[in-house]
């Protein structure tokens, strides 16, 4: 700890990372353990984090994750939009289709960011809110290999995923993992009419995942 920073806002922030982290909660022995302060400034802690909903105790004395914290996440979808849409453009324009932003959202996938072309005659109508599981699609199978999980994941460093067909029939799509952007899963991806999307636009998939998270981080 510095001079600038303070500590009881430090602990309160690194027992919402512990509770985000567990399925089950934690009690406040575990969490006193895991911290390496007394159960007093636990009690403090849950407390105060309580009375703001970002925390909630269970009957069993457990605390967990509260809903508060959904509304304070609201917010993150407008501020991670507003970084990534520059390189969306740049993209949307390079290629001639529509790109993406998508964020996962739960075992789904959520485009929270759409681009369209402005030159071209025609283009896939993809809108944001659009919701899909995370193992159909380009966009939900690239952030999956980014996990390095799935069929297609990249064990020798990030890549693109080309897909036709899976979400709707006759389009395909390219995407790439948006990496190395903490408390941020998501790809970068188009979608286009065709019966494939050629590797030269995988690759600037794969560009403009990188500029966004470099945007993000």
């Amino acid at each position: 700890m510095t001079a600038e920073t303070s500590q009881t806002l430090d602990r309160g922030l690194r027992v919402l990372k512990l509770l985000a982290d567990t399925d089950h909660g934690l009690t406040v022995t575990e969490l006193s353990s895991k911290l390496g302060v007394n159960r007093t400034v636990v009690y403090r802690l849950l407390a105060t984090l309580e009375q703001h909903a970002l925390v909630r105790r269970d009957l069993g004395g457990r605390a967990r994750v509260g809903l508060g914290v959904l509304r304070l996440g609201r917010q993150v979808h407008p501020l991670v939009r507003e970084a990534a849409l520059p390189a969306l453009r740049a993209l949307a324009e390079d290629v001639g289709a529509t790109a993406h932003l998508t964020l996962v959202d739960g075992t789904e996938a959520l485009a929270v960011a759409v681009v369209e072309p402005s030159w071209t005659d025609y283009h896939v109508a993809y809108r944001t809110g659009f919701r899909h599981p995370l193992d159909r699609g380009a966009a939900g199978r690239a952030i999956l290999a980014g996990r390095g999980q799935g069929p297609d994941r990249q064990e020798h460093g990030p890549g693109f995923i080309l897909t036709h067909g899976e979400l709707e029939a006759g389009a395909s799509g390219a995407a790439a993992p948006v990496l190395g952007v903490g408390g941020i899963e998501g790809s970068v991806g188009v979608v286009m009419l065709s019966e494939s999307v050629p590797e030269r636009v995988g690759h600037r998939v794969m560009r403009a995942a990188n500029e966004v998270a470099e945007a993000l981080r």
